[in-house]
């Protein structure tokens, strides 16, 4: 049997961005290729590169139900974001997620009605969800889709979240600069991010790069903040919220990875 080495193994940071998917790819040793858009999250999973480990920031495992406060990753990562907690989406139920895509209403402002109206009678508090978080549910059921397609891949490809792989870089402790004020994006708070980066070893080029057409400059430091998770899953290094997670109905786990 061929043993790979580094010089065999690629990972992967992804984020989900306006072109559709923002990957960056590395080898464990820290050479990295410019990031690039993707059309399609399998050509990630499967493409060229394959990478051995990918950290995606888009959720992982969906509830048939959705417990008051969303799934216990959520809610245990909210728990050390500080001011940043927000950022963490609250999932709704896999029948609000499949609604929400479904062919039928034609509309998006019909589907996004009867999306909600389903994820509020599947949750134990009654919660639908913003048109903001409507707009990436397709990018949930596509991720969602691969791996109950491709069960064989599901265990080199992990949920995470940017702002809790940065209270990680940070030494634990809470960021106190936002990413965006009143939708746009905050320079100083992007400058932080980047320092932190930089810091867990991302090449300064990379990391103060103009994202590539496509996608925004918030989006490849999210994308790089993923990368950063999955070489700390690659060096056992990285654990997840909640330590012990749930599996939804197709044995995916419910876990936010840092």
């Amino acid at each position: 049997m061929t043993t790979k080495t580094s010089d065999d193994i690629w990972l992967a940071g992804v984020d989900g961005c306006p072109g559709a998917w923002l990957a960056v790819f590395a080898r464990p040793d820290g050479a990295i290729l410019p990031p690039r858009v993707v059309k399609r999250f399998a050509d990630i999973a499967l493409g060229d590169q394959r990478p051995a480990i990918i950290a995606v920031d888009m959720p992982i495992g969906l509830p048939e139900r959705s417990p008051a406060g969303g799934r216990l990753a959520e809610r245990e990562a909210r728990a050390l974001l500080g001011d940043r907690r927000s950022s963490v989406f609250r999932i709704p139920s896999r029948p609000a997620v499949e609604a929400s895509v479904a062919p039928e209403p034609a509309d998006a402002r019909e589907r996004f009605f009867a999306a909600c109206a389903i994820a509020r009678e599947t949750s134990d508090d009654r919660k639908g969800f913003a048109k903001q978080g409507f707009y990436i549910l397709d990018k949930v059921a596509e991720v969602d889709t691969f791996l109950r397609g491709h069960k064989e891949h599901a265990g080199r490809i992990f949920e995470t979240h940017p702002e809790l792989a940065f209270v990680m870089m940070n030494g634990g402790r809470a960021l106190d600069q936002p990413k965006k004020v009143k939708s746009r994006v905050y320079p100083p708070g992007l400058d932080l991010r980047r320092n932190l980066l930089v810091g867990a070893g991302i090449d300064a080029g990379i990391a103060t790069m103009k994202a590539p057409k496509g996608a925004g400059d918030d989006d490849l430091i999210d994308a790089l903040a993923c990368l950063v998770t999955a070489q700390r899953l690659f060096r056992g290094e990285a654990r997840s919220y909640p330590q012990d997670p749930p599996q939804d109905t197709f044995g995916l786990p419910m876990a936010i990875w840092a």
